[in-house]
């Protein structure tokens, strides 16, 4: 599997729905957290898109140059950009960076939002454009020179005269939940993104792409969009996601949850149904917590637990098809580490090595005259 990290763009804090424990959202606290997860060993992170939050493709370049490995997943909206500006884009952060970064494609959101930036089109239209977004997308990226009259698009010459560097083609990662959305993925991503639904439903979402993408003579990865909150015991870990909501009044919860009612995202209507806004049923198992989604928006569920617990609960998902995990915990910047030094060790990772120490001191010098190996014994 791939684990990749996230950078809070709309803020960070110990605590959910409060400014009390909260840090300013800078690029050098972006900073702090890229290097981290490129030292640390993740395939990557994902940077978040909407008004809310920093623009992505600009924060991803910024922080690109700071970074030696990791890759960068960032948003492409069709509807927002075209398809073709959207490739030379992502066509020359490809090749600036070696083949480090990942495409993340947003059809659905906020119908405010999307209405403020001049998006006007109903649930199933967005798709329908994300269709004919992805056709030219895909025409573009086998160096074809892309003619195409739909519905929403039209293009003349499209072509791409300095291609990526990532072979055969930039992936693309694409989430949505509605049958328009689970049909486009069957037709054109690579990897299928869900929102941390508990196993069973995740299970029929994946059928349910695996069989569209068999008719349309493809096969897709499957990935899954997470919190965590791993401790060295569960009773910690338990405490601890009380703890994350114990500023969030119940004024908070209900401006919240009203406004994520106002979305026709599917897939977010399905993450408030997990709760209905009760804090009397946040826990959805013993190992997966739903309080992340009383006040936040997109993923609102967290695996909870000691190191063991959450990493059976990420093979769990692993044996329905889950093969990219992409994770987040709060403050984001400790908890990177917390959860490569306490998970990495129990998990079938693909690519994710930490950088190399050079022969670093490992742990504390023990009263200035000695070495500990690992099993706490004299060196």
């Amino acid at each position: 599997m791939d684990v990749f990290w996230f950078i809070p763009t709309h803020g960070d804090g110990r605590y959910l729905g409060t400014t009390v424990g909260a840090r300013p959202a800078t690029f050098a606290y972006f900073t702090q957290i890229a290097r981290a997860i490129d030292h640390l060993g993740y395939a990557g992170a994902l940077l978040p898109t909407g008004r809310g939050c920093e623009d992505a493709w600009v924060t991803a370049a910024a922080l690109s140059s700071l970074a030696a490995r990791m890759k960068f997943l960032v948003a492409v909206r069709p509807g927002l950009v075209s398809p073709t500006l959207a490739y030379r884009m992502a066509a020359t952060f490809d090749r600036l960076t070696n083949g480090r970064v990942l495409v993340n494609v947003v059809t659905g959101g906020d119908l405010e939002e999307l209405q403020g930036d001049g998006l006007h089109l109903a649930h199933d239209e967005r798709y329908e454009q994300t269709d004919e977004f992805l056709a030219v997308w895909r025409g573009l990226a086998r160096r074809e020179t892309v003619n195409f009259d739909g519905k929403h698009l039209h293009i003349r010459g499209g072509k791409i005269l300095m291609p990526a560097v990532q072979e055969p083609h930039i992936p693309l990662y694409f989430g949505g939940s509605s049958e328009a959305a689970l049909r486009v993925a069957a037709k054109h991503v690579d990897v299928y993104l869900t929102w941390g639904e508990p196993p069973d439903q995740v299970a029929e979402k994946i059928a349910r792409v695996r069989a569209l993408a068999a008719s349309e003579g493809r096969v897709v990865r499957f990935g899954i969009r997470l919190h965590v909150i791993v401790r060295e015991t569960d009773a910690e870990a338990r405490a601890d996601a009380d703890a994350l909501i114990r500023h969030v009044k119940p004024g908070t919860v209900r401006l919240a949850q009203e406004s994520l009612a106002k979305y026709d995202s599917e897939g977010q209507r399905r993450m408030r149904e997990l709760h209905n806004g009760d804090r009397a049923s946040l826990w959805l198992r013993p190992d997966l917590w739903a309080g992340v989604g009383l006040v936040r928006g997109g993923a609102g569920t967290a695996m909870v637990g000691d190191p063991q617990a959450v990493a059976a609960l990420m093979k769990e998902y692993a044996a329905l098809g889950i093969d990219a995990f992409i994770l987040s915990g709060y403050p984001h910047l400790e908890e990177a580490y917390r959860f490569a030094e306490l998970v990495f060790p129990l998990l079938p990772l693909r690519h994710n090595e930490p950088a190399r120490t050079g022969g670093a001191i490992v742990g504390e010098v023990v009263a200035n005259g000695a070495l500990l190996d690992t099993d706490g014994s004299r060196k």
